[in-house]
């Protein structure tokens, strides 16, 4: 089980020396992490680690898990799973998080990281809050990757949605009224719709104002979540494609404000970070 701590912020993994697993529990915009630091000693998370810490009523609860691992040419790797002990690709918030909490560690204002999708930076803005650039979008077919070659800007499903990826895969939905959909009931099926052999993401945006979204999310292997970081990132692609918004835009999400500016570079993705508590893991 987990037991709270009360350690301070900065380092709180360092030297260990009792039995069990120390975690942070982190969140960006309401995207709730655990992050376990295996730095020095390999990876420490197998599948049914990730799906006992994930469970909210028996273990931690988180939406992703996050582990820091050495680098070879970067500040650090990054490793995500699922709360279902999946892999995921890819975690804009988790990132964001994770990067604070590197550059505290190492006295830095930018980071480097390696994550599945390859070399990633990250650095704190002036107000706090941290920006990461999460890549250029995939917007071919067998990159997001889907199962055969269609228009990926009109996928031929309900609601005429677009697919991106953005290191893991999305089918992002514009609506009338991104309040008045049935996140639940209709998340699962476009999730497992066979176009995306390896499940999806799934968002539902609606236009507010100008470079403005709402958008809410259901995420593959987890379920509703208060906000998807590399999910607003790839709405905001959507919303520009289908020519919605410019390339920079405000998305509103359940948990918070993200700020997403797709620039020559990559799209860059800027919101808060917040560190909850460490516990260890018995």
């Amino acid at each position: 089980m987990a037991k709270a701590t009360g350690k301070p912020y900065v380092a709180p993994m360092e030297n260990a020396s009792f039995n069990g697993l120390p975690f942070m529990k982190m969140h960006g915009a309401g995207n709730d992490f655990v992050v376990i630091d295996s730095r020095g000693r390999g990876a420490v998370v197998t599948p049914a680690l990730a799906k006992a810490l994930g469970d909210r009523n028996r273990g931690v609860g988180f939406d992703q898990l996050a582990e820091i691992r050495d680098a070879a040419d970067a500040d650090f790797t990054l490793d995500f799973w699922n709360s279902d002990g999946t892999r995921a690709g890819a975690c804009g918030n988790a990132t964001r998080c994770v990067s604070h909490y590197m550059m505290a560690q190492l006295g830095k204002d930018q980071v480097t990281l390696v994550t599945a999708r390859g070399g990633l930076s990250a650095r704190r803005v002036a107000d706090g809050r941290v920006s990461v650039n999460m890549g250029a979008p995939q917007l071919d077919w067998q990159s997001i990757p889907l199962s055969h070659d269609v228009d990926v800007q009109h996928l031929p499903l309900a609601g005429d949605p677009v697919a991106v990826g953005m290191g893991n895969p999305h089918c992002v939905l514009f609506v009338e009224d991104a309040e008045a959909v049935d996140v639940a009931g209709i998340g699962p099926g476009y999730e497992h719709d066979p176009l995306y052999p390896q499940r999806t993401n799934v968002e539902f945006a609606s236009l507010i104002g100008p470079d403005h979204l709402r958008m809410r999310v259901w995420e593959r292997g987890t379920g509703i979540t208060l906000a998807c970081g590399s999910g607003a990132c790839a709405t905001a692609v959507a919303a520009h494609l289908r020519g919605l918004t410019g390339r920079k835009v405000r998305l509103d999400l359940d948990g918070g404000v993200l700020e997403i500016d797709w620039r020559d570079d990559g799209v860059w993705m800027t919101g808060p970070t917040a560190h909850v508590f460490d516990g260890i893991w018995r």
